[in-house]
Protein backbone atom coordinates (compact mmCIF):
# COMPACT_ATOMS: atom_id res chain seq x y z
CA UNK A 1 0.00 0.00 0.00
CA UNK A 2 1.25 3.70 -0.81
CA UNK A 3 0.59 5.81 1.97
CA UNK A 4 1.13 10.00 0.70
CA UNK A 5 1.97 11.67 4.27
CA UNK A 6 3.87 14.17 2.99
CA UNK A 7 3.75 16.60 -0.10
CA UNK A 8 6.20 19.19 -1.88
CA UNK A 9 4.74 22.12 -4.15
CA UNK A 10 7.29 24.22 -5.16
CA UNK A 11 6.25 27.79 -6.18
CA UNK A 12 7.66 30.86 -7.46
CA UNK A 13 4.94 32.85 -6.42
CA UNK A 14 3.06 33.82 -9.60
CA UNK A 15 -0.53 33.01 -10.15
CA UNK A 16 0.58 29.92 -12.69
CA UNK A 17 2.36 28.29 -10.04
CA UNK A 18 -0.73 28.82 -7.30
CA UNK A 19 -2.54 26.40 -10.16
CA UNK A 20 0.01 23.82 -9.13
CA UNK A 21 -0.24 24.26 -5.35
CA UNK A 22 -4.19 24.10 -5.85
CA UNK A 23 -3.89 20.23 -6.28
CA UNK A 24 -1.51 20.31 -3.90
CA UNK A 25 -3.64 21.57 -1.11
CA UNK A 26 -6.42 19.21 -2.57
CA UNK A 27 -4.15 15.60 -2.23
CA UNK A 28 -3.13 17.35 0.68
CA UNK A 29 -6.75 17.11 2.62
CA UNK A 30 -7.79 14.09 0.72
CA UNK A 31 -4.77 12.21 2.24
CA UNK A 32 -4.44 14.20 5.63
CA UNK A 33 -0.56 14.94 4.24
CA UNK A 34 1.80 17.79 5.74
CA UNK A 35 2.58 20.07 2.86
CA UNK A 36 5.10 22.06 2.34
CA UNK A 37 5.40 25.77 0.25
CA UNK A 38 8.67 26.20 -1.10
CA UNK A 39 10.52 28.80 -2.25
CA UNK A 40 13.87 28.77 -3.85
CA UNK A 41 16.33 31.71 -4.15
CA UNK A 42 19.29 31.99 -5.49
CA UNK A 43 22.49 31.07 -2.80
CA UNK A 44 23.56 33.70 -0.44
CA UNK A 45 20.50 35.73 -2.09
CA UNK A 46 18.08 36.10 0.94
CA UNK A 47 19.41 37.37 4.20
CA UNK A 48 17.00 36.90 7.03
CA UNK A 49 14.45 39.69 7.01
CA UNK A 50 14.17 39.00 2.98
CA UNK A 51 13.73 35.06 3.91
CA UNK A 52 11.51 36.57 6.39
CA UNK A 53 9.27 38.02 4.26
CA UNK A 54 9.39 35.71 1.13
CA UNK A 55 7.52 33.05 4.03
CA UNK A 56 4.53 35.74 4.75
CA UNK A 57 4.29 35.87 0.97
CA UNK A 58 4.15 32.42 0.67
CA UNK A 59 1.79 32.33 3.73
CA UNK A 60 -0.68 34.62 1.63
CA UNK A 61 -0.20 32.91 -1.27
CA UNK A 62 -1.49 29.73 0.52
CA UNK A 63 -4.07 31.38 2.24
CA UNK A 64 -5.83 33.20 -0.53
CA UNK A 65 -5.72 29.61 -2.50
CA UNK A 66 -7.66 28.35 0.11
CA UNK A 67 -10.08 31.47 -0.29
CA UNK A 68 -10.31 30.75 -3.85
CA UNK A 69 -11.47 27.40 -3.19
CA UNK A 70 -14.07 28.30 -1.14
CA UNK A 71 -12.53 28.72 2.04
CA UNK A 72 -13.38 31.50 4.76
CA UNK A 73 -11.27 34.18 4.42
CA UNK A 74 -10.97 34.51 7.42
CA UNK A 75 -10.34 31.09 8.06
CA UNK A 76 -6.16 30.12 8.73
CA UNK A 77 -5.03 27.07 6.55
CA UNK A 78 -4.41 25.50 10.29
CA UNK A 79 -7.99 25.95 11.70
CA UNK A 80 -9.06 24.16 8.27
CA UNK A 81 -7.60 21.16 9.00
CA UNK A 82 -4.59 21.56 7.16
CA UNK A 83 -0.87 20.98 8.40
CA UNK A 84 1.62 22.73 6.40
CA UNK A 85 4.40 24.95 6.41
CA UNK A 86 6.30 27.57 4.25
CA UNK A 87 9.89 26.67 3.20
CA UNK A 88 12.89 28.97 1.59
CA UNK A 89 15.42 27.22 0.10
CA UNK A 90 18.92 28.32 -1.36
CA UNK A 91 20.60 27.27 -4.59
CA UNK A 92 19.68 25.85 -8.39
CA UNK A 93 16.03 24.68 -8.60
CA UNK A 94 16.66 21.37 -9.36
CA UNK A 95 19.44 20.76 -7.03
CA UNK A 96 17.47 22.55 -3.79
CA UNK A 97 14.49 20.86 -4.39
CA UNK A 98 15.10 17.13 -5.04
CA UNK A 99 17.50 17.49 -1.85
CA UNK A 100 14.75 19.10 -0.10
CA UNK A 101 12.76 16.33 -0.44
CA UNK A 102 14.70 13.55 0.37
CA UNK A 103 15.82 15.39 3.42
CA UNK A 104 12.19 15.61 4.53
CA UNK A 105 11.34 11.73 3.34
CA UNK A 106 9.01 13.99 1.01
CA UNK A 107 6.16 11.45 -0.63
CA UNK A 108 4.80 13.30 -3.50
CA UNK A 109 6.21 16.47 -5.37
CA UNK A 110 3.14 18.28 -6.85
CA UNK A 111 4.73 21.04 -9.26
CA UNK A 112 3.76 23.24 -12.55
CA UNK A 113 5.55 23.10 -15.86
CA UNK A 114 4.97 25.97 -18.03
CA UNK A 115 4.40 24.46 -21.79
CA UNK A 116 7.66 24.65 -23.92
CA UNK A 117 8.35 25.89 -27.76
CA UNK A 118 9.47 23.04 -29.92
CA UNK A 119 12.78 24.72 -30.27
CA UNK A 120 13.84 25.30 -26.11
CA UNK A 121 12.61 21.60 -26.04
CA UNK A 122 16.18 20.14 -25.86
CA UNK A 123 17.55 22.56 -22.46
CA UNK A 124 14.52 20.87 -20.70
CA UNK A 125 12.49 22.37 -17.98
CA UNK A 126 12.87 22.38 -13.93
CA UNK A 127 9.93 19.96 -13.63
CA UNK A 128 11.56 18.00 -16.03
CA UNK A 129 15.10 17.72 -14.85
CA UNK A 130 12.98 17.08 -11.10
CA UNK A 131 11.52 14.50 -12.44
CA UNK A 132 14.71 12.81 -13.68
CA UNK A 133 16.62 13.26 -10.09
CA UNK A 134 13.89 13.47 -7.55
CA UNK A 135 13.56 10.78 -4.60
CA UNK A 136 10.00 10.65 -5.05
CA UNK A 137 6.82 10.39 -7.47
CA UNK A 138 6.22 14.02 -9.56
CA UNK A 139 3.26 15.07 -10.55
CA UNK A 140 3.27 17.69 -12.97
CA UNK A 141 0.14 20.04 -13.98
CA UNK A 142 0.56 22.38 -17.38
CA UNK A 143 -1.45 25.38 -18.23
CA UNK A 144 -4.48 24.61 -20.76
CA UNK A 145 -5.07 21.15 -19.72
CA UNK A 146 -8.12 18.84 -18.39
CA UNK A 147 -8.74 19.57 -14.88
CA UNK A 148 -9.87 17.08 -12.55
CA UNK A 149 -9.63 19.52 -8.94
CA UNK A 150 -12.73 21.40 -8.81
CA UNK A 151 -11.94 25.63 -9.22
CA UNK A 152 -14.19 26.33 -6.51
CA UNK A 153 -14.21 23.58 -4.19
CA UNK A 154 -11.29 22.28 -4.66
CA UNK A 155 -12.97 18.71 -4.62
CA UNK A 156 -10.94 16.24 -6.52
CA UNK A 157 -13.00 14.38 -9.80
CA UNK A 158 -10.54 11.88 -11.26
CA UNK A 159 -12.43 9.47 -13.33
CA UNK A 160 -9.78 7.99 -15.91
CA UNK A 161 -6.56 6.97 -15.24
CA UNK A 162 -4.00 5.99 -17.97
CA UNK A 163 -0.85 3.90 -16.76
CA UNK A 164 1.78 3.37 -19.36
CA UNK A 165 3.19 0.14 -18.96
CA UNK A 166 5.89 -1.58 -20.22
CA UNK A 167 6.51 -4.33 -17.57
CA UNK A 168 9.41 -3.01 -16.06
CA UNK A 169 9.80 -2.57 -11.99
CA UNK A 170 9.14 1.32 -12.49
CA UNK A 171 5.66 1.24 -14.88
CA UNK A 172 4.87 -1.28 -11.76
CA UNK A 173 5.08 1.59 -9.31
CA UNK A 174 3.27 3.90 -11.68
CA UNK A 175 0.23 1.21 -11.90
CA UNK A 176 0.69 1.27 -8.03
CA UNK A 177 -0.13 4.82 -7.82
CA UNK A 178 -2.75 4.50 -10.40
CA UNK A 179 -4.60 1.54 -8.58
CA UNK A 180 -4.45 4.02 -5.22
CA UNK A 181 -5.82 6.57 -7.14
CA UNK A 182 -8.91 4.30 -8.84
CA UNK A 183 -9.72 2.65 -5.61
CA UNK A 184 -10.27 6.25 -3.73
CA UNK A 185 -12.30 7.89 -6.41
CA UNK A 186 -13.43 4.71 -8.14
CA UNK A 187 -12.33 5.89 -11.65
CA UNK A 188 -11.84 3.65 -14.60
CA UNK A 189 -8.31 2.56 -15.10
CA UNK A 190 -6.97 2.36 -18.74
CA UNK A 191 -3.69 0.68 -18.92
CA UNK A 192 -1.29 0.72 -22.18
CA UNK A 193 1.37 -0.99 -23.72
CA UNK A 194 3.29 -0.06 -26.83
CA UNK A 195 5.10 -2.43 -29.48
CA UNK A 196 7.48 -0.97 -31.59
CA UNK A 197 6.70 -0.76 -35.20
CA UNK A 198 6.82 -3.73 -37.79
CA UNK A 199 8.82 -3.25 -40.60
CA UNK A 200 7.02 -1.71 -43.76
CA UNK A 201 5.55 -4.61 -45.98
CA UNK A 202 6.14 -4.35 -49.26
CA UNK A 203 2.77 -5.84 -50.56
CA UNK A 204 0.22 -3.21 -50.17
CA UNK A 205 -2.45 -6.22 -50.43
CA UNK A 206 -1.38 -7.71 -46.85
CA UNK A 207 -4.71 -7.04 -44.97
CA UNK A 208 -3.53 -9.89 -42.23
CA UNK A 209 -0.94 -9.39 -39.44
CA UNK A 210 1.36 -12.09 -39.60
CA UNK A 211 1.09 -14.54 -36.57
CA UNK A 212 3.71 -13.68 -34.67
CA UNK A 213 3.01 -9.63 -34.85
CA UNK A 214 -0.40 -10.92 -33.64
CA UNK A 215 1.31 -13.40 -31.06
CA UNK A 216 2.98 -10.01 -29.96
CA UNK A 217 -0.18 -7.98 -29.49
CA UNK A 218 -2.42 -10.91 -27.42
CA UNK A 219 0.91 -12.08 -25.14
CA UNK A 220 0.70 -7.90 -24.45
CA UNK A 221 -3.14 -7.60 -23.59
CA UNK A 222 -2.74 -10.78 -21.72
CA UNK A 223 0.26 -9.67 -19.40
CA UNK A 224 -1.48 -6.03 -19.18
CA UNK A 225 -4.58 -7.92 -17.89
CA UNK A 226 -2.83 -9.99 -15.66
CA UNK A 227 -0.69 -7.12 -14.14
CA UNK A 228 -4.17 -6.14 -12.65
CA UNK A 229 -5.14 -7.38 -9.06
CA UNK A 230 -8.31 -9.28 -9.05
CA UNK A 231 -9.48 -7.62 -6.00
CA UNK A 232 -8.77 -4.26 -8.17
CA UNK A 233 -11.79 -5.48 -10.40
CA UNK A 234 -14.30 -5.41 -7.73
CA UNK A 235 -13.62 -1.44 -7.29
CA UNK A 236 -12.61 -0.06 -10.38
CA UNK A 237 -13.40 -0.66 -14.31
CA UNK A 238 -10.25 -1.63 -16.12
CA UNK A 239 -9.21 -1.62 -19.48
CA UNK A 240 -6.40 -2.73 -21.86
CA UNK A 241 -4.75 -1.59 -24.73
CA UNK A 242 -1.48 -2.56 -26.84
CA UNK A 243 -0.19 -0.24 -29.50
CA UNK A 244 1.96 -0.01 -32.08
CA UNK A 245 4.53 2.51 -33.28
CA UNK A 246 5.91 5.58 -31.10
CA UNK A 247 5.62 5.43 -27.30
CA UNK A 248 4.85 8.94 -26.75
CA UNK A 249 2.16 9.65 -29.37
CA UNK A 250 0.41 6.44 -29.21
CA UNK A 251 0.35 7.64 -25.20
CA UNK A 252 -1.02 11.61 -25.84
CA UNK A 253 -2.98 9.61 -28.86
CA UNK A 254 -4.85 7.39 -26.35
CA UNK A 255 -5.06 10.09 -23.66
CA UNK A 256 -6.81 12.28 -26.02
CA UNK A 257 -9.54 10.09 -27.56
CA UNK A 258 -10.16 8.71 -24.23
CA UNK A 259 -10.42 12.04 -22.10
CA UNK A 260 -7.95 10.59 -19.45
CA UNK A 261 -7.63 13.03 -16.63
CA UNK A 262 -3.97 11.45 -15.36
CA UNK A 263 -1.42 9.89 -17.35
CA UNK A 264 1.00 7.55 -14.85
CA UNK A 265 3.93 6.61 -16.38
CA UNK A 266 7.63 5.26 -15.24
CA UNK A 267 10.94 6.43 -16.07
CA UNK A 268 13.57 3.67 -16.68
CA UNK A 269 11.41 1.15 -18.21
CA UNK A 270 12.76 -0.22 -21.70
CA UNK A 271 10.10 1.39 -23.63
CA UNK A 272 10.17 4.90 -21.51
CA UNK A 273 14.06 5.22 -21.85
CA UNK A 274 15.15 9.20 -20.11
CA UNK A 275 18.17 9.47 -22.40
CA UNK A 276 17.55 10.30 -25.75
CA UNK A 277 19.12 13.06 -28.38
CA UNK A 278 15.55 14.34 -28.74
CA UNK A 279 13.99 14.20 -25.47
CA UNK A 280 12.99 10.76 -24.16
CA UNK A 281 9.56 9.45 -24.22
CA UNK A 282 8.69 10.76 -20.60
CA UNK A 283 10.04 14.87 -21.49
CA UNK A 284 7.19 14.72 -24.69
CA UNK A 285 4.55 13.20 -22.77
CA UNK A 286 4.96 15.53 -19.85
CA UNK A 287 5.29 18.87 -22.65
CA UNK A 288 2.42 17.86 -24.69
CA UNK A 289 0.09 15.97 -22.66
CA UNK A 290 -3.78 17.25 -22.51
CA UNK A 291 -3.75 16.49 -18.46
CA UNK A 292 -1.37 16.23 -15.49
CA UNK A 293 1.58 13.39 -15.62
CA UNK A 294 2.36 11.43 -12.86
CA UNK A 295 5.89 9.98 -12.47
CA UNK A 296 6.83 7.65 -10.26
CA UNK A 297 10.43 7.72 -9.30
CA UNK A 298 11.45 5.20 -6.62
CA UNK A 299 14.82 6.60 -6.11
CA UNK A 300 16.09 6.47 -2.11
CA UNK A 301 17.45 9.48 -0.39
CA UNK A 302 21.05 8.03 -0.42
CA UNK A 303 20.81 8.32 -4.40
CA UNK A 304 20.33 11.90 -4.23
CA UNK A 305 24.05 12.75 -3.71
CA UNK A 306 25.03 10.92 -6.85
CA UNK A 307 21.58 12.01 -8.75
CA UNK A 308 22.83 15.88 -7.79
CA UNK A 309 26.32 15.66 -8.99
CA UNK A 310 24.57 14.38 -12.15
CA UNK A 311 22.16 17.54 -12.43
CA UNK A 312 25.18 19.85 -11.50
CA UNK A 313 27.36 18.74 -14.47
CA UNK A 314 24.82 18.31 -16.87
CA UNK A 315 23.47 22.25 -16.04
CA UNK A 316 27.53 23.16 -15.96
CA UNK A 317 27.31 21.85 -19.48
CA UNK A 318 24.11 23.74 -20.80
Amino acid sequence: MINIERILCPTDLTPDSDEALRYGLALARAYNAHLFLCHCVPPAGADAGEREYIKRLLERSIVRRMRDLGRDPECAPGAANLNWEALVIEGDPVVAITQEAAERRVDLICMRSRRRPYEAALLGSTAESICRTAPCPVLVTHPREREWVNLRSGEIDLRRLLVAHDFSDDSELALSYGLLLAQEYQAELHLIHVLPPRPRQEAPEIAWLPASDEDAFKKAARCLKSSIPAEALMWCEAKVAVREGNPYREILAYAEENEIDLICMGVRGAGFGMRALFGSNVDRVLRQAPCPVLIARPLRPSDIQRQTSYVRRETSDV
